[in-house]
């Protein structure tokens, strides 16, 4: 199977592979092959990449002598990367236990083993873990050329999202001006400002902002981006953002409704809303747009209200949806 790969003459392979190698990019899991003079590097996140190297897609092979979890347990099981943690899911503490020893057996790259011990609960959207291997929660996630710290134990994170959360980004322009009215952690905001955008992020969360503004510096975008700590209501008065904003983020699915009408106060003459939602599969996306109808019709100035894209992102339980509503709000 073709995966990304750098390609380099052989004489510059090893400075290559070292350079790749400080970033974490190198993808321990295939083999490095000389072929025509050339040495293919396998990466795992060809978006990180530095400009100066080629990025190929190339046969690499597997490593034969890699041992995984599944040859030491013998079944596959299910597991999450966030960085150099695993997260487990398992209800049977048993099996969970023996799921982390197999990881630490084999050759996955993991500091630390964890298995979900809660629901995420309460306003600041955290959850409980048993610690099975390791002793830290906190760790470093790459998305899309990104860098995020984190510690799992104090903020929320979804490694699930990347995909949403790229095509979101993909879409900001650089003289923008984007709120991420929920920010957690920036893997919304930061992106946002690397594209060159003005961005607010704000999150009730201390600890999420203070590594929002970490992520912002170790990516390079402390200048475009203004981490607040608080309520995203104070934002249109306390804060000054009134009728600033081109583009607003709202990923608080359960309730993201309750805050309509901030989103609205925080827009300006013209601006795209991402909404996520999550409803039952018969009518995904029929809530989200009468409430966003409804807060944009109760708005002074009023809006016009175009769904630009109805978004299924994932199945979120049985016969419910996480949804995406991309809206653009139009001042009369």
């Amino acid at each position: 199977m073709a995966v990304p790969c750098v390609r380099v003459p052989t004489s510059r392979g090893e400075e290559t592979r070292s350079a790749l190698a400080k970033r974490d990019l190198l993808d321990r899991e295939r083999e490095i092959t000389a072929e025509g003079g050339a040495l293919y590097i396998p990466v795992t996140d060809p978006a990180a990449v530095p400009d100066d190297f080629e990025v190929v897609d190339y046969d690499a092979p597997q490593r034969e002598t890699q041992t995984s979890p599944a040859d030491l347990l013998g079944f596959e099981p299910s597991y999450e990367r966030l960085g150099d943690i695993v997260i487990l899911d398992e209800d049977d503490d048993e099996r969970a236990r023996r799921i982390a020893d197999a990881v630490v057996e084999s050759d996955l790259r993991a500091a630390t083993v964890v298995n979900r011990a809660s629901k995420v609960r309460g306003e600041l959207r955290v959850r409980d873990w048993d610690v099975l291997a390791g002793e830290s929660t906190e760790t470093v996630h790459r998305e899309y050329g990104y860098e995020f710290a984190l510690d799992i134990a104090e903020v929320y994170f979804s490694p699930r999202l990347a995909t949403e959360r790229h095509r979101v980004i993909e879409q900001v322009g650089a003289e923008e001006r984007a709120v991420d009215m929920f920010a957690g952690v920036g893997p919304f905001a930061v992106p946002m400002a690397g594209r060159g955008a003005a961005v607010v992020g704000c999150d009730l969360n201390p600890a999420a902002v203070e590594y929002l503004r970490e992520n912002a510096r170790r990516n390079g975008v402390d200048e475009r981006l203004t981490a607040i700590h608080g309520d995203v209501r104070a934002l249109p008065d306390e804060h000054g953002y009134a009728d600033w904003a081109d583009r607003l983020v709202m990923n608080l699915p359960h309730s993201a409704d309750d805050f309509l009408d901030t989103a609205v106060a925080l827009a300006g003459e013209e601006c795209v809303l991402h909404y996520y939602d999550i409803q039952h599969e018969d009518d995904p996306f029929g809530p989200g747009e009468r409430a966003i109808r409804a807060a944009a019709e109760a708005a002074e100035p009023t809006y016009d209200v175009a769904v630009e894209t109805e978004r299924v992102v994932r199945s979120y339980a049985p016969h419910e949806y996480n949804v995406c509503l991309d809206v653009r709000l139009t001042a009369r």
